[in-house]
Parts: structure tokens; sequence; C-alpha cells
């Protein structure tokens, strides 16, 4: 399959298939991660590429902003991965550690992606549209606004406190510090705060059970 086949498919379904084909074991799963995360990377790079070639990819000041919040999210991870691997009764590695480097491609893909989005706006300028005077509310909308979705980014931060609290004290203050790190060090991790629980939240998680969300692709 190509490339474009693969990312077609979301890396949960590309690895059942391609396990299905090889038979499901450790080492057929890391082979189906990989071969994700290099079409995904790829992917990723030839972006880089026709941005930089149109003089619209991100300056050096902004690739160095990245590159600090990579760092510190590398840390942060192996910190992770390394107290998950403590406090389970079952061996996570490779499995766990390949899903982990795969998810972890996203930010650098989207850091890319933001600079493609701007060009496509540019390109596609908004349109407004006006309404001929307003709708009446009807009860299902008023129901609706009296019952908000729950936030997101607060489900999340509150899943990842449980974990937390799971944890021995001084291996708490530990994760939490350098969980910190990715915001501290930069602002450029705010724009993906949801994206970053959710990756924390996936690496603290027992391998069975119902995950917190779904894989971020």
């Amino acid at each position: 399959m190509t490339c474009a086949q693969v990312l077609a498919m979301n890396s949960s379904d590309w690895v059942a298939k391609f396990t299905v084909a090889k038979d499901a074991t450790p080492e057929s799963t890391v082979l189906a991660i990989g071969a994700y995360g290099k079409c995904y990377d790829e992917r990723t790079d030839r972006l880089a590429a026709s941005l930089g070639k149109q003089g619209k990819g991100p300056l050096m000041g902004a690739r160095g902003n990245f590159g600090d919040f990579e760092s510190v999210l590398k840390i942060f991870t192996a910190k992770a991965l390394e107290e998950a691997q403590q406090s389970s009764k079952v061996p996570l590695a490779p499995v766990k550690t390949e899903y982990a480097a795969l998810y972890e491609k996203q930010f650098r893909y989207a850091f890319y992606q933001s600079y493609s989005q701007k060009l496509q706006k540019r390109a596609s300028p908004e349109t407004t549209e006006k309404s001929g005077g307003s709708a009446k509310a009807s009860p299902a909308d008023a129901q609706t606004a009296a019952k908000p979705e729950p936030d997101p980014l607060t489900l999340a931060k509150n899943r990842f406190g449980e974990l937390l609290a799971a944890m021995p004290e001084d291996k708490r203050h530990e994760i939490h510090a350098a969980f910190g790190q990715i915001f501290e060090r930069g602002s450029i991790g705010e724009q993906w705060k949801l994206e970053i629980y959710r990756y924390a939240i996936f690496l603290f998680e027992p391998p069975t059970g119902q995950p917190f969300a779904a894989p971020p692709f």
C-alpha cells in the first residue's frame, strides 16, 4: 500500500489491518506502528519543504521555539513512560513506547499545518452572509443552552489530575513539574493544550480498559 492509502486510515485501523495479515503479536504491532509513523513523517516533511519553497514556512525563531517545545515534551514523555511501567503489572514496552513516539508526531505536523492554513485563508477571503431577521428560539434550543456540553479541556484536566493523584507524592511532584515545563518554556504549547493533555493521559493510562480519548489520528 502507498503512504496515501495508509494515512487515509486512522492509526488504529491500520495497525489492526496490518497485524491481521502478519499475526497479532507485539512484534507485528511495532512494525505496523513504525510503518504508519514513517508515512506520517514523510507527509510532514513534504509539507515543510513545500512551505519552504514558497517562502511561507516558519522562520528560524519559530523553528527554535518548536524545537524547545519538542525537547521538553520528550523529557516529559520519558518520565511518564517510566512511571507508567513502574505502576503497571504487565510490560508496556515496546508497544506503548512506539505508540507514544507515533502520537508525538502530531505536534510537528500541526506546527507546519498552521502555516499552510494561513496560506489557505489568504487565498480564500472570508465571505459574510447576512441574515434577514432573527429566528425565534425554540424550546429545544433553550434546553440545549441550559445544559451546555462539558468542556473537553476541563474533562482532560480532571482526568490528568486523577492520574497524578494516584502516584506517590514524590513522583507526582516530579511528573507535574515536567509537564508544566511544556507550557512554561514557551507559549507554543498553548495552542495544542487539549491535545497535550490527551497525549499525557494516554501515556499514563493502563493498556486495558476504555481509553479516555480516541487516538489523535
